[in-house]
């Protein structure tokens, strides 16, 4: 399971960072998933690996343009692309009407179908590999976190209970390996009653706009990560007298602390925070912060940072994408402000 982060700014892009996108990629490399999809995200693709016809389900956290102005976009060009497949975009109920409404105005006809589940009403969510669940936030607006779980963790057959059952060896326990519920003599197989899995499942929580980190307690139980906001430091927050809905790396960290969560991924900063230390504000006050009230692995995500969680709990950063031919954006300022503390 990798995190490939397409935006990891606050409010308004910078030369380095765009607004908030999260590619979170199957293990099996056949399918992804993108959370918030801010202005630009499309573009951000084009210097990624990353295809729109193997996109499997698209997540928006809340209505803040920052995370989902660059949705009429993106899907526009899906269509163009000739994607067929149906799209399922879980989030706020008010994405929907927005959305129609900005197609039909702009006269966008595309070439596949859009489903739309309301995040305020999600119970359970199957995709593929991954169940996704919808945790309620606190912001200026609705907001809402995703927790993503594995769905199948090294299944393996449970061959005393097919032998019991008389289910004959071939074809049949191939398809319920893999996950597919099969008709044998006039009955329905559960491939979930006939697979024993061999491990823990890797879980992802995804925070959205937040000030309260401990609304994700119970989401995060039994995590191995957490990606969150963290807007502004303390010192920033305190000067303004309030924290405009948003988490400040302290209050993040000690909460990741408290119940002991391994990895902790911060995003979402604001654009006053630059590289340079000498500059003034910098993302190594961010860091400074956090690492001083949070002892696991820390991270702070740039764009095009990607993140594979191991199945054994371990998260660690890969080599970036290659640059497609043609691209003319530098990187010279990207890989600024993130890793391991």
């Amino acid at each position: 399971m990798d995190l490939l982060f397409l935006g990891t700014s606050s409010g308004t892009p910078t030369r380095a960072r765009n607004v908030s996108g999260l590619g979170l990629l199957e293990e099996t490399g056949k399918g992804w998933y993108l959370v918030d999809c801010g202005e630009g995200t499309q573009h951000q693709l084009l210097r990624t690996p990353l295809s729109l016809h193997e996109l499997r389900g698209l997540f928006i956290t809340h209505v803040h343009g920052d995370h989902c102005y660059g949705l009429p976009g993106l899907l526009a060009s899906a269509g163009m692309l000739g994607r067929k497949a149906p799209l399922e975009i879980i989030a706020p109920a008010g994405i929907e009407p927005w959305l129609r409404s900005t197609f039909s105005l702009s006269q966008t006809y595309l070439s596949f179908e859009l489903v739309f589940r309301a995040c305020e009403t999600l119970g359970p969510w199957h995709c593929g590999t991954l169940k996704v669940e919808a945790v309620a936030l606190s912001h200026r607006v609705p907001s809402y976190g995703y927790r993503f779980t594995e769905a199948r963790p090294d299944p393996r057959l449970d061959i005393d209970r097919l032998d019991r059952h008389g289910i004959p060896r071939g074809p049949i326990w191939g398809r319920l390996v893999r996950g597919e519920d099969v008709e044998h003599e006039g009955r329905i197989l559960r491939a979930d009653d006939y697979v024993l899995f061999t491990r823990e499942p890797r879980r992802i929580v995804v925070g959205g706009d937040n000030d309260r980190p401990e609304l994700l307690a119970e989401a995060c139980r039994d995590a191995q990560v957490l990606v969150h906001e963290a807007t502004y430091t303390q010192s920033i927050a305190d000067k303004a007298g309030e924290t405009f809905g948003h988490s400040t790396a302290a209050s993040v960290a000690a909460f990741a602390q408290s119940i002991g969560l391994p990895n902790l991924v911060l995003t979402h900063f604001s654009a006053r925070y630059q590289a340079d230390p000498a500059r003034g504000l910098s993302i190594e006050d961010v860091r400074a912060e956090a690492a001083s009230h949070y002892q696991g692995e820390l991270y702070l995500a740039h764009d095009f940072a990607r993140l594979r969680l191991g199945r054994d709990g371990t998260l660690m950063l890969v080599a970036p994408p290659q640059r497609r031919a043609g691209s003319a954006v530098s990187d010279s300022a990207a890989g600024s402000g993130a890793g391991t503390v």
